[in-house]
């Protein structure tokens, strides 16, 4: 059988870069997606000197739907056959809504929500009929509560949710793995690590470095799991945002993050 990649979007910093050297850990080759710039080269080059596995890596604004034939063209000529897809590429924000422009939102609408469907889309058309195959979709808690500053953000993570969701039943007779991560906060940057540095108590406790989200993500994609998510805590908080009322988790919201809202 030909080498088998996986293929991973904004693995050039954060969560994608995590995701890029769990895979590179477990030998498994890479096909390296993230905006010019961004240090992809350096880190392409790192993982094939330390880790001794193929990688492929592609400059490019995925919010340019129109490259993605080309993309898949390319690795088609090159023989690149990828049987794994993360969809990890995304734009997050935390600011009143009024705060950003309507070009902002359209950005984010478009990387969070077209991106990861087209993606999937051209992925699906070209796998190994008899062959396993994964798609990991990266979620967000924030797309289950109901989080002031994060309006837009937040819908875009309930929208993978639910397309993830649905197309892992479509796909339940196939080869096909398909799972949803929704983890809670994550240092991915050095401004969320500051913002993240300025929570208390359970909303502090809930945050994750990358690497421990990515190992845990991997781990689960592969075992076939529907949906993780990554820490107990964050588990727990789950299992209680479907039991207490809507008015209950409004006030704890609220005083939960009382500091950052006032700001």
């Amino acid at each position: 059988m030909d080498t088998l990649y996986a293929m991973v979007t904004g693995a050039s910093e954060g969560l994608g870069k995590s995701f890029a050297l769990e895979l590179a850990a477990k030998e498994i080759p890479l096909v390296l997606v993230s905006l010019p710039g961004t240090g992809l080269p350096q880190l392409s080059s790192f993982i094939q000197k330390n880790f001794a596995v193929p990688v492929v890596y592609f400059e490019m604004d995925l919010t340019d739907t129109d490259k993605y034939a080309a993309l898949f063209k390319t690795m088609q000529e090159q023989k690149v056959q990828i049987n794994t897809l993360i969809n990890n590429a995304g734009i997050g924000n935390w600011s009143w809504f009024e705060e950003k422009s309507t070009c902002f939102y359209k950005k984010q609408i478009e990387l969070n929500v077209i991106s990861p469907v087209l993606l999937t889309k051209m992925f699906l058309d070209q796998t190994i009929k008899d062959a396993p195959s994964y798609i990991l979709n990266v979620g967000s808690l924030g797309g289950t509560f109901v989080v002031p500053k994060k309006g837009v953000y937040g819908a875009t993570k309930s929208f993978i949710s639910y397309f993830t969701k649905c197309l892992r039943l479509e796909l339940s007779r196939t080869n096909v793995q398909v799972s949803l991560l929704s983890p809670g906060g994550i240092n991915t940057k050095p401004e969320l690590l500051v913002l993240n540095n300025s929570l208390k108590g359970i909303s502090k406790a809930t945050i994750l470095e990358p690497e421990e989200v990515a190992k845990v993500a991997i781990r689960g994609l592969l075992k076939g799991k529907k949906e993780i998510v990554p820490g107990i805590l964050n588990k727990l908080l789950l299992v209680l945002n479907s039991l207490l009322p809507s008015f209950i988790k409004e006030i704890i919201i609220k005083n939960k993050l009382k500091t950052i809202l006032n700001t």
